[in-house]
């Protein structure tokens, strides 16, 4: 075998965690490849050599990216610049649409020859279809992470392979770990999402919940996950709630929390994945500005925000968005599921299963799909 080298580029936590599994299978598969581009710390412990930090891409928001525009712009000219003088088997670019897909434009310009590969496919199920063969004309093969989605993406023009979700390769509580949330009475999991918006919004629906929950059992616990830049926020809008929470950003209490909790209320998102992935039945809520939830209601292909529900083709898991994110309306179901949910847990097993658990660990699959495609071409 002769050597291989990739350039790959990840813009935010979730891309370093997809691109140092798939660079890890690649050198499993092949003994003699090397690595460039643009990644994390996990993407550099495999050997990717960063060429800035990866944290400059994580923007998120119109008024954030602004004040950025210009020194963005320059960065994916000189990241295309790179990837063009690298000349790699393939460019592979790995979520971050807005900067990788403008890098893979230019790349593609410059070298129409170019191998280009995508890791996660665009959404275009839930909106926005026609996302899919604009990304057909610079991106030729796709690395999909939900079961649905390979179809779409070859209508559009490429190739694409399903190589499973993340999460089922995501390590699960020991006894040892989830005994640390062992306590009397049911331990409920508050998950009111990772931004500021979300949180300050589903915070207080949250506390009424509880206060509801509580009068029916007064000994239930809730233990609240949350990560370093909504932390503050969390411990303000959360001091008032009936109940007292354990507040945790340390990543074994939050797997023993999943574990242990016996019900979960969470914000829209793929936290339903990793609560699936832990048989932990919740419920979903979800609430915004009215104008947003309008538009974004207009523009929606589907009829509900839960990945478990769309994948197992179910609706077990039941949400309370927009206006009906109330708690006289969450609580009586948060209840109902603590006395047993039989359907939810029979759509989480179908959704793990469906996602690849029990298989080849995604990134080896990735890799494989990566050296498939490169020799189809």
């Amino acid at each position: 075998m002769g050597a291989l080298t990739f350039f790959l580029i990840a813009g935010e936590p979730s891309g370093d965690r997809l691109g140092a599994a798939l660079m890890a299978g690649l050198r499993e598969l092949h003994p003699k490849v090397t690595f460039a581009g643009v990644g994390g710390p996990l993407m550099q412990a495999e050997g990717l050599e960063s060429l800035f930090a990866m944290e400059e891409l994580s923007i998120m928001g119109i008024a954030e990216v602004l004040p950025k525009y210009r020194h963005l712009k320059r960065r994916i000219r000189e990241t295309a610049t790179a990837a063009v003088a690298a000349d790699p088997a393939a460019l592979i670019t790995i979520d971050s649409p807005d900067f990788c897909l403008r890098v893979a434009s230019l790349a593609k310009a410059a070298r129409p020859d170019l191998r280009t590969i995508h890791y996660v496919a665009p959404s275009v199920w839930a909106w926005r279809p026609k996302r899919a063969q604009k990304m057909a004309r610079v991106i030729d093969h796709v690395l999909a992470l939900l079961p649905f989605e390979p179809p779409l993406m070859q209508a559009a023009g490429m190739s694409c392979d399903f190589v499973g979700h993340p999460v089922v390769a995501e390590p699960l509580a020991t006894p040892a770990e989830r005994a640390l949330m062992a306590g009397e009475g049911p331990l409920i999991l508050a998950l009111p999402g990772s931004r500021r918006g979300e949180v300050s919004r589903l915070a207080p629906v949250i506390g009424e919940v509880l206060a509801r929950v509580k009068a029916v059992h007064p000994k239930a616990r809730v233990v609240l996950p949350t990560l370093r830049g909504v932390a503050d926020l969390v411990a303000d809008l959360s001091k008032d709630w009936p109940m007292k929470p354990q507040i945790i950003q340390d990543k074994t209490l939050k797997r023993a929390a999943f574990a242990a909790a016996d019900v979960a209320i969470a914000a829209s998102g793929t936290v339903s994945l990793e609560l699936a992935a832990n048989n932990c039945p919740m419920v979903i809520a979800y609430d915004m500005h009215p104008l947003t939830l309008w538009l974004m209601q207009r523009a929606a292909l589907i009829d509900s925000v839960t990945l478990v529900n769309l994948v197992s083709d179910t609706r077990a898991v039941p949400e309370f968005i927009g206006p009906r994110c109330r708690a006289d309306l969450i609580a009586p179901v948060l209840l109902d599921l603590l006395q047993g949910a039989p359907e939810q847990m029979k759509a989480m097993a179908l959704t793990m299963q469906r996602l690849g658990q029990g298989g080849e660990a995604p990134g080896l699959r990735a890799a494989k799909s990566v050296l498939a495609a490169l020799n189809r071409s």
